[in-house]
Parts: structure tokens; C-alpha cells; sequence
């Protein structure tokens, strides 16, 4: 046997199964969450109902930071997304978000607001390592992490104070757009299912915004298909995003459709058998679609024929009430387009919500991940989960994580402290203390009570 090609092919093979992308994942921020992971909190409180973050009653201004989240896999792509209300003309809220970034936390970049644009500068959308895109986050390196911040504004006291409820963000790896198998795609054929609603033309709302308003049309159909009255252009009118001109900015939409009392968020669907499974526990789907069918335009996914072809409303044509497009077609508009949507359900089937009809990461047991990048030179990130103890006494846990070589000897002790359950994320650095370390095959163990695991990591200089 000839080695050295068998040793290519080995080194080939590794670094294949190291190139996949990383899983979307889905994270929900609700009240309770949001208030007991503050970091820094100046003028906002509690409502008195418990379920909103809202003003302090003698404050007009005021805003909190929460504390850095992790994800489980690293992400270069972010759909942020949010359910609040703004009962005044007079007051509204902005929504920031920062990253990890060269040793510490980027600028803070503006994600949105509602209703009206605050007083003031809009907020910075850029920086050297990445940028808010209009809609979502692109960055420019694998990050694993992100902090939300909060602004709230009313100019009296006297007027009500905005309110937040929920904070999404779904992330994801832009390889697994680029890596979208529609063969495979078109091949999955749900069940029947018809989701009926009063349809919308949305040319024929307006002759001056007719044309731009796709994005409010298609969820002011979502809106009615649960028997909820709204005036289509009023809906419309609210979405106009004054520092972009525009009417259909992904999270402002969400948040629109919260006033009218769904609980929604900002999403991606990877095949139409995901979709659905949401349709089918009682969720509304808008579908963000181009080439070939539009250059950029959204509709209502209406449900799926006996032989699996997608239904669906589309507002930019007059007939377009349950239209059949071809699939092949429909499935490259929305699937190469990254199967970005909006997810909605009505408050009362959360049982059945966004969170378990998507891939959300939740700490329910101990999970220690691949490190990334792997191999690594100089330095590399290790992910875990700790999950939440029902022993109220033992909510904290004594958590070690320890590299060691092939001998077992140990190279350098990564954590040795209590921690609570969540998503964690540790950097291992070849440089410093570390550089005497040469290339070769290393393990990292986790170990927390019982639990014990380790996996293997290559260093390769």
C-alpha cells in the first residue's frame, strides 16, 4: 500500500469533515431572562405586571445592558429580531447589539427601532469586523458571541413608557446557504395543509407605496388568517422606517405584527419540511424570496398540496391567493436566499412557539463541543453547556476544564470555578504561557460532578 497518498487522502478527509458548516441555532431572550442577566441598568425597571422591561416612572430616559450570550457554534451571519409596544407618538425604543473583537466588545451597532426614530444620531451600523446590514448582522470572522442593549425614550413622564417583552437572535454559518442542495429540497414533499386568510393585493392599497409594501402585506395576511382585524395600509404606514426609507425592514415588521398581539421572531427554514411543522402546530410563515422569481420580495407561505408543492399568497399579484409556483423555482428563491422569514404564533400556543419548532439551544444537560478552528495556531475557542440543576441549593456547580498532551500530562487549566447553568465559551491560546506547546494532538476535558468528558484538538504550527 502505497502510504503517502493514503496519508494525503487522510489529511483530505479530515479537513473535509472540518469544513462543514455550523448548525443554525436560535436564541429567545424573554422578560424573566432578560431582567435576571442585566449587566449594567440605568433607569429602567420591571412592569408592574411582570411582563415587560419598561421605564422607571420618573425617568424619561434609560437604558440596560445584558450580559454577553454564547452560542454553542460559531456564526458569521445574525437575524436579530424583537417583540415590544410603543402605545405613544411620543416615546420610543432602540435596540444595539455588540461583539467580541480584537481582545474585547466591538462599537455598539443600531439593530433598529421602534416606532419613531429616537432623538439624536441614528447609532453606528459598521465596524473593521462587520456591519448591520439593513436587516441583519454580517460579520466578517466566526464569532460566538454578542451583547444586546437596550434604549428607551418618552419626552414626559407623563406619557406611557415603551416596552420590550422578547429578544431573538437567530444565527448561522453563511456556508450552509452556500452549500443549499435543492434537488434535495424540491424532493420534500410535506402533507396537505391550507392556511386560509383575507387576502391582500398590495398594489391595490395604495397607488404611491402599493409597490414597496410586500413585506407589511404579506404579515397584515398573517395577521387576518387568525381573525385579527388590521388595516392593511395603517399596518404599512407603521413599518416606514424613516432612517433607511423603507417599508419592510425584517425585525421592524416582527415587531409591528407584536402590537396586534403575535408573538413573533426572525428566522431561517433549511427545508419545507421544517415550515411545516410550524404551519401544522398553528404558526404563520412569511417567506423572504429573490432570483429567479423577484429580486427581493416576500409572501405568505399558505401551505402545501396533497403532492407536496408549496402554496402560497402573494401579494404582488392580483390572482396570487393560494398560487402554485413551479417548486424547483420558489425553492431556489427562497433557499438561496438563505430561507430567511418570519415566524409567527398567537401568545396563547407557546407550547407549541418559535422555540421548539427551531433549532434552540437549550442548557438541559452537559454538552462539550468541538473546539473551533481545529486544527488551531495560535489560539482556538471551547464551547459547553451546564445545564439548569432542579436543586435550588445546588444552583452553582464546581466546573474544570483542563488541556492535557497524549502523555496526560497537563498543559494548562482553562476554568476552575462554580458556575451556573448557560452557554459558555473559553479561548485556548498557543501564545504566552502556551508557546512551548509544539504541533501535535491535544485533549480538553470537561468535568463537572459526575460528568466527565473530553474531546481532541489539533495544534498544528
Amino acid at each position: 500500500m502505497n502510504y503517502k497518498y493514503l496519508l494525503i487522502f487522510t489529511v483530505l478527509s479530515f479537513y473535509s469533515i472540518i469544513a462543514q458548516p455550523y448548525q443554525d441555532q436560535f436564541y429567545i431572550m424573554r422578560t424573566d431572562s432578560i431582567f435576571s442577566n442585566i449587566e449594567s441598568n440605568d433607569g429602567l425597571r420591571l412592569s408592574d405586571d411582570g411582563k415587560s422591561i419598561v421605564l422607571l416612572d420618573n425617568r424619561t430616559t434609560g437604558s440596560l445592558i445584558i450580559k454577553p450570550q454564547y452560542s454553542t457554534s460559531p456564526f458569521n451571519e445574525g437575524l436579530p429580531s424583537w417583540n415590544g409596544a410603543v402605545t405613544s407618538t411620543n416615546a420610543s425604543f432602540k435596540i444595539q447589539m455588540s461583539f467580541p473583537y480584537s481582545g474585547g466588545w466591538s462599537p455598539w451597532l443600531t439593530v433598529g427601532y421602534w416606532k419613531n426614530q429616537m432623538p439624536g444620531n441614528y447609532g453606528a451600523t459598521s465596524y473593521a469586523g462587520g456591519e448591520v446590514d439593513i436587516d441583519y448582522v454580517l460579520l466578517k470572522a466566526y464569532q460566538s458571541g454578542w451583547k444586546f442593549k437596550i434604549i428607551m425614550y418618552r419626552n414626559s413622564v407623563s406619557e406611557k413608557s415603551p416596552a420590550i417583552n422578547k429578544l431573538s437572535f437567530f444565527v448561522s454559518d453563511s456556508r450552509t446557504t452556500s452549500n443549499v442542495n435543492i434537488t434535495n429540497i424540491v424532493n420534500d414533499n410535506p402533507s396537505a395543509i391550507s392556511i386560509p386568510t383575507d387576502f391582500i393585493y398590495q398594489y391595490g392599497v395604495d397607488p404611491v407605496i402599493g409597490g414597496d409594501i410586500c413585506s407589511p402585506s404579506s404579515v397584515a395576511m398573517i395577521i387576518r388568517s387568525y381573525n385579527i382585524p388590521v388595516n392593511i395600509l395603517t399596518f404599512a404606514s407603521d413599518n416606514y422606517d424613516t432612517y433607511f426609507g423603507r417599508y419592510g425592514l425584517w425585525p421592524r415588521v416582527v415587531q409591528n405584527a407584536a402590537e396586534y398581539g403575535l408573538d413573533g421572531a426572525v428566522t431561517r427554514y433549511r427545508t419545507w419540511s421544517e415550515a411545516y411543522s410550524v404551519l401544522a402546530k398553528g404558526g404563520r410563515i412569511s417567506i423572504s424570496v429573490g432570483l429567479p422569481l423577484y429580486s427581493g420580495h416576500l409572501m405568505m407561505l399558505a401551505g402545501f398540496t396533497s403532492d407536496g408543492r408549496p402554496i402560497v399568497h402573494d401579494p404582488a399579484r392580483s390572482n396570487g391567493k393560494n398560487y402554485i409556483y413551479n417548486k424547483t423555482s420558489l425553492s431556489q428563491s427562497w433557499f438561496n436566499k438563505g430561507g430567511i422569514s418570519y415566524t409567527f404564533y398567537l401568545p396563547d400556543s407557546l407550547a407549541t412557539s418559535v422555540e421548539e419548532s427551531s433549532n434552540i439551544t437549550i442548557a438541559d444537560e452537559f454538552k462539550l463541543y468541538q473546539n473551533y478552528p481545529n486544527p488551531f495556531n495560535p489560539a482556538t475557542t471551547i464551547s459547553y453547556s451546564i445545564p439548569v440543576k432542579t436543586n435550588r441549593d445546588a444552583y452553582l456547580q464546581m466546573v474544570t476544564l483542563k488541556v492535557y498532551d497524549v502523555l496526560g500530562n497537563e498543559v494548562a487549566t482553562l476554568i476552575n470555578e462554580e458556575q451556573a447553568a448557560g452557554n459558555y465559551i473559553v479561548e485556548f491560546s498557543a501564545s504566552g504561557g502556551a508557546s512551548r506547546l509544539s504541533s501535535g494532538v491535544y485533549f480538553y476535558q470537561l468535568q463537572a460532578g459526575d460528568f466527565n468528558i473530553s474531546r481532541k484538538m489539533v495544534l498544528l504550527k
